[in-house]
C-alpha cells in the first residue's frame, strides 16, 4: 500500500514549536519510527509552509497513491483551495491533527476540508497518524 503524509504550515517545527502542544519530537524522528512499525506500508512525507505547494502535492499523488494522510495545519480552517483540490482528486484523504481541535480556539473547531475527507482525526498527538495509517491498512 503507497501512501503519503503531507504536512501543512509550521509542522517542520514540531519538536521545538510550542512543546506543550504538539510534544517533544521531530516529525522526522516520528516518521522513520512510522516506517519501522509497517514496512510493509510504503509511505512517503511531504512538507510545505506553501497552500500552492500542498494543492500541487495532491494533485500529483492524487490519482497514484491509495491514500493521503493530511495535516493541512492553519489551512484547515481557510482553504477553500485545498478543499477543491482535495474533491478533485480520486485518492482517498484523511485529515490529521495533533492537538484536539475543537478544544482548543473557536476558529480552529471549523474544518474546511473535512468534508472532502474520508475521515479526521486529531487529539491524539503524533499518534493521530498511526491511527490514520492503521485505518488505510485495514
Amino acid at each position: 500500500m503507497k501512501l503519503i503524509i503531507i504536512n501543512g504550515p509550521n509542522l517542520n517545527l514540531l519538536g521545538v514549536r510550542e512543546p506543550s502542544v504538539y510534544g517533544n519530537q521531530s516529525f522526522g524522528q516520528y516518521f522513520d519510527d512510522l516506517k519501522k512499525k509497517y514496512p510493509s506500508a510504503e509511505l512517503h512525507y511531504f512538507q510545505s509552509n506553501v497552500e500552492g505547494e500542498i494543492i500541487n502535492k495532491l494533485h500529483e499523488v492524487g490519482f497514484n497513491f491509495d491514500g493521503i494522510i493530511l495535516n493541512a495545519g492553519g489551512y484547515t480552517h481557510t482553504s477553500v483551495a485545498i478543499a477543491d483540490a482535495i474533491a478533485s482528486i480520486k485518492t482517498p484523504v484523511i485529515e490529521v491533527h495533533i492537538s484536539n481541535i475543537h478544544a482548543r480556539e473557536e476558529f480552529r473547531h471549523h474544518s474546511l476540508i473535512a468534508g472532502k475527507c474520508k475521515g479526521s482525526i486529531s487529539g491524539f498527538g503524533l499518534d493521530s497518524y498511526r491511527l490514520a495509517v492503521e485505518s488505510f491498512l485495514k
